[in-house]
């Protein structure tokens, strides 16, 4: 039996994270003066981000990597059109494995799963591998998950399984953690309900199309009975609960 297929995430969102582009800009920003920089986002996704922060500054060069090689195939080509292609190398490939460093500017949002590991540790173990790829006085742009207030347990059991219930901690409590990592903070600021709600809608709309253009298919049920679970963790688990934040945190 097989699923009609899932158009890809860059169909309807700008970014693979809850980002408005004014917020976008404002983060750019926050990585200082980029000229002869070098700047790495791991976990790029499509890598708008990346791209955006080197149209920002021209002498500034970058890499991204990611394991989703249409994801990759889409930034290399949206590069291209942009003339970006001569400054920036798009990698499909595992995190991991990369050793470019170090670099000025490292970016991992929504991404700290990239260097693998017990879940319940990825945040930590992002936080290590990118202050070991950075140079001193390096900045990284960090986004992460984190609990806008402690939940409930009917929220809890409506949440996946397998979701690490001891990744994330309180806003506070992830800029401390993050400081212990020898960083210290220069900006913060977090997705808006607004900009979640943009997020998750395109997510939503790529299973809702795919059912729609072939729903008598034997895999149609299956995908709707996937998009219906997402729906039920999205409003009786996630909303109004978990929160992303964007640390700019500089290397000590």
């Amino acid at each position: 039996m097989t699923a009609p297929e899932i158009p890809p995430p860059h169909r309807h969102l700008t970014f693979n994270d809850p980002l408005s582009e004014e917020h976008a800009a404002r983060l750019i920003r926050t990585l200082g003066p980029l000229a002869g920089k070098r700047v790495a986002d791991l976990g790029c996704g499509w890598a708008e981000l990346l791209l955006r922060t080197l149209e920002s500054e021209p002498a500034a060069t970058g890499t991204g990597v990611d394991l989703d090689e249409r994801a990759i195939a889409h930034a290399r080509a949206r590069a291209e059109a942009r003339g970006l292609a001569d400054r920036v190398e798009l990698v499909a490939g595992d995190v991991g494995a990369w050793s470019g460093g170090p670099v000025d500017v490292l970016i991992n949002l929504g991404a700290s799963h990239v260097w693998g590991g017990d879940p319940e540790e990825h945040t930590g173990n992002a936080l290590s591998a990118a202050a070991g790829l950075l140079e001193p006085g390096g900045r990284l742009l960090f986004g992460e998950g984190f609990w806008q207030r402690p939940p409930t347990a009917a929220e809890m059991a409506a949440m996946p399984e397998d979701l690490p219930r001891g990744q994330y901690r309180s806003m506070a409590g992830l800029v401390d953690f993050a400081m212990s990592h020898g960083f210290r903070l220069l900006a913060l600021s977090e997705a808006s309900q607004g900009e979640w709600d943009e997020f998750e809608n395109g997510h939503a709309l790529r299973f809702e199309e795919a059912i729609l253009a072939d729903p008598g298919s034997p895999g149609a049920a299956e995908l709707r009975a996937r998009a219906d679970a997402l729906r039920e963790v999205r409003l009786r688990g996630f909303r109004g609960l978990l929160g992303l934040a964007y640390l700019t945190l500089v290397r000590t």
